[in-house]
């Protein structure tokens, strides 16, 4: 096989993008979107930015699905029936309860923080759970991307590479002015949506991302979540 360098495509759209430390220090999640549906061209430009991601071997083992449309609306109402339906068909594990010590405490913050931004009470099981199947409804997001991989071992280094394509698509979003939120919570039905877009059995899904126009006056976008301090996550060695 020949090695060759790297070339990159200059064929791009002249769009005025953020600097980069503008766009990893304001990047956030949106959980509301305008009703606006996001160029084929810009979402080509964020694309290509997301395939320079790096992964191990140069596997590049995403593989990637923008649904939008009548087939999003479609699939929403097949996630909220399933949903309703108590019908999970998850690739891979999660258990809230599993958090433990400092992170327990992060996650029930921003369960917290959520809730009182979408102005639901503690005690309110039916509001929480209107507020939390708004993830089916992709918070009103007129497209979404469902990033599936093939399985290697383990899958943690595959795992990791989606991870790095996902970051990667969501810092190009911001630097364009769009938004977008990574939702582990999609991946409970990964069965159901593969099934939906005629995936191979033989491709898992991690997670989606609802992604466009960002609603500034949408409930789940008045939160706004700190993050630790350097010292509290980085540890020096010399």
């Amino acid at each position: 096989m020949t090695m060759q360098l790297a070339r990159f495509d200059t064929d791009t759209a002249k769009d005025e993008t953020l600097t980069f430390q503008q766009t990893a220090r304001t990047r956030r999640s949106f959980r509301g979107f305008l009703d606006k549906a996001v160029p084929d061209e810009l979402i080509r430009e964020v694309l290509k930015d997301a395939q320079c991601a790096p992964s191990n071997c140069n596997t590049q083992p995403w593989d990637v699905h923008i649904v939008r449309g009548q087939k999003l609306k479609e699939l929403s109402q097949r996630l909220h029936e399933k949903n309703d339906a108590g019908e999970f068909t998850s690739d891979f594990s999660f258990d809230m309860g599993a958090f433990y010590g400092p992170y327990g405490e992060r996650k029930n913050a921003q369960g917290k923080a959520y809730y009182e931004a979408m102005n639901v009470m503690r005690g309110d099981k039916e509001g929480r759970q209107r507020a939390a199947a708004l993830n089916l409804s992709f918070f009103n997001a007129p497209q979404a991307v469902f990033l599936f991989m093939p399985v290697f071992g383990d899958s943690v280094r595959t795992a990791g590479d989606i991870g790095m394509y996902g970051q990667t698509f969501l810092l190009s979003l911001a630097s364009r002015g769009l938004g977008g939120i990574p939702q582990t919570s999609l991946g409970f039905h990964a069965g159901t949506i593969r099934e939906a877009l005629g995936i191979s059995d033989d491709l898992k899904m991690l997670f989606g991302i609802s992604f466009g126009y960002p609603d500034e006056h949408a409930p789940g976008n008045r939160m706004h979540m700190d993050r630790v301090s350097l010292s509290d996550s980085v540890t020096f060695h010399s």
